[in-house]
């Protein structure tokens, strides 16, 4: 669902919330038309005009992604956690009331808070419609293992064995019909942002996480066959992600349990691992920083998702990357188990990135982040920064259009 913003109705836009109870029967959207993304200079008025209207809660709720769960201030994170939990299937009023309360930027959506087609179009649509500012409605589906979609036998929808079934033949032409497949169904049910493709390379087999979601091995291949996927996506009109920066799959431990290190130097990961990120900063929309520490390119274990040096120094500055950065998951054990929810927030935005993915604890990480702005901790000019990326890229993927 988009919503068309201009001129003397901004303002209102911005300070509307629809409500309607859970149960009431919600008319789903017409199925989505793909429309590639518009170059951003096309709209950089619109923008600043909707920066300069934001109010400070509004420009900081931009900053997260989270799951629809977690608009239920009385669901815990173990419970969100837990696959086995039940999860959100319609949109409530006390998630209205949150989302009125914490104007998040964007909704995750699992396989637990999806049951079948109509069903997945109402809720989204519905949280479309609860909120003021137009949200990027995100989910995993790499194709493979991870496709919360394609693998609910609900859905019908064209399925693949894995990236690296595509990769083996190096076809680019193949990732680049993939990335469209499945940016194509996304986009029919409301969907404008996919958390794919991986841009690891498969290269320990002792890794439990990547393996058969890489592409490949070699990370030249590899480049060629993310970059057509991501070219594939924008056909579908669907912002894409290259993750997992700065490469997960040299490593022997899952920073959904707790820390994860590698051992390899500037130099070396140069040569491997930030290849297919390199080579494709132009076609990415977004980069998830992983919950990984470099020693040998730092010197201290702060994972690059927190680190100022892997974020501004390393992927801003030296790489040039101009796009949105958003962290891997803050509920990941890399993280709570030596963050609190504020910390980890507030760090991972001083480091550099513009998108704070599902903090364990909304209420904590959002207050932090506000609190830290109104004390001069963050500079209002520094969260200007990442909104205004945010809201470009909103624009350029048509979730907002200007009138």
């Amino acid at each position: 669902m988009r919503k068309r913003v201009g001129g003397e109705c901004l303002a209102a836009v911005l300070g509307a919330v629809l409500l309607c109870a859970c149960g009431a029967a919600a008319s789903a959207p017409a199925q989505a038309t793909a429309t590639p993304p518009r170059e951003v200079q096309q709209s950089a008025l619109g923008v600043e005009q909707m920066l300069s209207e934001l109010t400070l809660e509004q420009k900081v709720g931009q900053l997260f992604l989270v799951r629809p769960d977690a608009l239920d201030l009385s669901v815990e994170p173990r419970q969100m956690d837990d696959p086995d939990a039940p999860g959100a299937t319609c949109v409530t009023d006390a998630m209205r009331g949150t989302l009125a309360r914490y104007p998040v930027g964007g909704i995750v959506m699992f396989g637990k808070n999806i049951e079948q087609p109509q069903q997945v179009r109402s809720m989204l649509a519905d949280l479309q419609s609860a909120s003021a500012i137009p949200l990027f409605t995100a989910v995993d589906e790499e194709g493979g293992r991870v496709a919360r979609l394609a693998n609910n036998e609900n859905f019908d929808l064209p399925k693949y064995e894995s990236a690296s079934a595509v990769g083996a033949g190096r076809d680019v032409s193949a990732a680049r019909e993939m990335g469209w497949t499945i940016g194509t169904y996304l986009n029919e049910y409301g969907f404008n942002l996919d958390f794919a493709p991986v841009a690891d390379l498969n290269t320990n087999p002792d890794n439990p996480v990547i393996g058969t979601r890489a592409f490949g091995s070699d990370p030249e291949t590899v480049a060629e066959l993310v970059g057509g996927a991501c070219e594939g996506f924008a056909q579908a009109g669907v912002a894409c992600t290259l993750k997992h920066f700065p490469g997960h799959g040299d490593t022997s431990e899952d920073t959904h349990n707790g820390a994860v290190s590698t051992g390899k130097t500037l130099d070396e990961l140069k040569a491997c691992e930030l290849i297919p990120f390199a080579r494709n900063l132009d076609h990415a929309p977004l980069i998830m920083a992983a919950h990984i520490a470099a020693p040998e390119v730092t010197g201290d274990d702060m994972p690059a998702s927190l680190s100022r040096q892997m974020l501004t120094g390393l992927l801003r500055e030296e790489m040039g990357y101009t796009g949105l950065i958003v962290t891997d998951s803050l509920s990941m054990g890399a993280i709570t188990s030596r963050y609190s929810s504020g910390q980890a927030a507030i760090q991972a935005f001083q480091a550099g990135a513009d998108l704070l993915l599902m903090p364990a604890s909304l209420e904590e990480a959002y207050e932090a982040v506000l609190d830290a702005v109104k004390d001069g901790t963050i500079a209002e000019s520094r969260l200007d920064e990442s909104v205004r990326r945010i809201l470009e890229c909103k624009e350029r993927y048509n979730v907002i259009t200007f009138g």
